[in-house]
């Protein structure tokens, strides 16, 4: 079963990101479901800012799909962007001192963007194992959590197999919950004294 991380955890972990460049990146990663390699190869024209979405290419095995575009991290992305205002990325890789952002021919290397969240999980003190990857599967469980139907969490997450996205129906808090009052309407008639 993978980590998931509750909303108020991938708060503590994004607030510790110093630098500006991670922050937005990972806030985007884990507001549209977004893989790693998704998120750091996103280019300016990926972003529908009219219809709110991101145009996801090449995702795992080599599908295109659409995302939702929060509000949020579209404004985000905007003001991130107005910072570097590169013609392709929109994480563009650091360049040398002396040579402009806008200048940069690839976007940032994952290893950094990893590094970043590591350090940012570890200053958090939460204790689950987590990844860049684990947002991902809080993204997908949050949404299932707000009552967001499996098929268009499966859409959204690129999965091809319905079986692979109903992971999440297990990880979920209220069907937990749910289950949980059942098992004890189911066991309240038990001779609970000896």
């Amino acid at each position: 079963m993978p980590v998931v991380l509750s909303r108020a955890e991938v708060h503590q972990i994004l607030s510790r990101l110093h630098r500006l460049r991670y922050r937005v990146c990972l806030t985007t990663i884990y507001s549209c479901g977004l893989r790693l390699q998704e998120g750091v190869h996103l280019q300016v024209g990926d972003i529908d800012s009219a219809r709110q979405r991101v145009h996801v290419r090449q995702g795992k095995g080599g599908q295109d799909r659409y995302v939702p575009l929060p509000e949020g991290t579209l404004g985000l992305l905007r003001q991130y962007w107005s910072t570097h205002r590169h013609p392709r990325w929109l994480f563009p890789a650091p360049t040398r001192a002396g040579v402009p952002v806008v200048a940069a021919t690839q976007p940032i290397d994952e290893s950094g963007v990893q590094r970043a969240f590591r350090a940012a999980w570890q200053a958090s003190g939460i204790a689950k194992a987590a990844s860049v990857h684990t947002l991902r599967h809080s993204y997908a469980t949050h949404l299932r959590e707000a009552g967001v139907d499996l098929r268009v969490i499966q859409a959204y997450l690129g999965h091809r197999s319905p079986q692979t996205t109903a992971l999440y129906t297990h990880l979920t808090q209220p069907t937990e919950q749910r289950a949980i009052e059942a098992i004890n309407r189911v066991m309240a008639e038990l001779p609970w004294s000896s």
